[in-house]
């Protein structure tokens, strides 16, 4: 806890049956990366372990049986190991595998010259793509994009309310207005994301550090509340406040990760509001390679996603800037 990463040389890895090497051209640096390495509440499978679960590369190996990729292809990586056999997989739902294991958190990840992954976890980045967006788009643009339209179910003319405008909430204000959504809510307790969130589409922002989230909703909204909202930092406080602030029928998915507890109204105000609170977790392949599509075709702009571009050998100080907010940065990305 606390303890700086240690950058070394270890061996090269080898593809097995049905896997690729792909060698790292760029790597997100998530908050989940905070969790494990500056305070410790994330454990990892086992140590030493390479993190980094937001890659995009060049395929530099193919292991055997591997078909549809070849040595040179621009990629990046679904982060998720699923066994594609269980319950869940075999129902669509492999982002919520039972026997679910994530690169960089139960087995070696992307902050390194190299990562093995299976080919199956591999999605096709165009050219006009850079390497640093492809990485982005594997996680805090996919995670909002679940949250919306797999978990929330968001329908083109809904209205919309986004607890939490950093690096997950920025591109979850993008893709509700790129979704249809007829009022985009983006609220936070600091001016900076506030102001992004403002220029990537909200058509309202609320700063609950001053004013009341909810009372803010209701009055853009005439007292009906809002279709969904979608919470992208794990506090119970703005979990609370997106329920209250959904209308009767509501939906409300929480996509952020926190300790706390959750706890919202009593029973008698929640079931008689027939609300849905849903947790929503990760992505699945096919969503990110929607994203990779929307972003080739210039529906979905991420220029200024990428505040912050680092070599490896300064992935202390991304961590350590990702975890003070300096500069308020959307996604510090390490280039190996």
């Amino acid at each position: 806890m606390g303890r700086d990463l240690v950058v070394e040389d270890v061996p090269e890895p080898t593809p097995g049956p049905g896997e690729v090497l792909v060698q790292v051209k760029a790597c997100g640096v998530c908050g989940s990366d905070i969790h494990i390495a500056r305070e410790g509440v994330t454990p990892t499978a086992f140590q030493p372990i390479t993190l980094g679960h937001e890659p995009a590369g060049v395929v530099a190996e193919v292991g055997p049986g591997v078909t549809g990729f070849r040595p040179g292809d621009r990629v990046c990586v679904c982060p998720f190991l699923t066994c594609g056999q269980c319950l869940n997989c075999r129902l669509g739902h492999p982002q919520v595998c039972l026997e679910r294991r994530c690169i960089g958190i139960q087995a070696d990840g992307a902050l390194a010259e190299y990562v093995r992954v299976p080919a199956v976890n591999l999605i096709p980045l165009p050219d006009n793509v850079p390497f640093d967006q492809g990485a982005v788009i594997t996680d805090a643009v996919a995670t909002p994009f679940h949250a919306l339209t797999a978990v929330g179910r968001l329908r083109a003319g809904e209205t919309v309310a986004v607890f939490g405008c950093g690096g997950l909430g920025v591109h979850g204000v993008q893709l509700a207005r790129l979704g249809g959504a007829a009022l985009v809510i983006a609220v936070d307790v600091r001016e900076a994301p506030l102001r992004r969130a403002r220029e990537v589409g909200a058509d309202v922002i609320v700063n609950a550090a001053k004013d009341d989230p909810v009372a803010a909703v209701m009055d853009q909204t005439h007292g009906l509340g809002v279709d969904l909202a979608v919470e992208l930092v794990g506090v119970n406080q703005s979990i609370s406040q997106a329920v209250e602030c959904v209308r009767p029928g509501g939906r409300v998915a929480v996509a952020g990760l926190g300790p706390d507890p959750i706890t919202v109204q009593p029973p008698i105000q929640f079931v008689r509001r027939e609300v849905a609170l849903l947790g929503s977790y990760g992505f699945t392949v096919s969503e990110t390679a929607a994203l990779v599509g929307l972003a080739a075709s210039g529906r979905l702009d991420l220029s200024r996603s990428v505040s912050l571009t680092l070599p490896l050998g300064e992935v202390n100080q991304a961590l350590r800037r990702l975890e003070a907010k300096t500069d308020d940065p959307v996604r510090i990305v390490i280039t190996p």
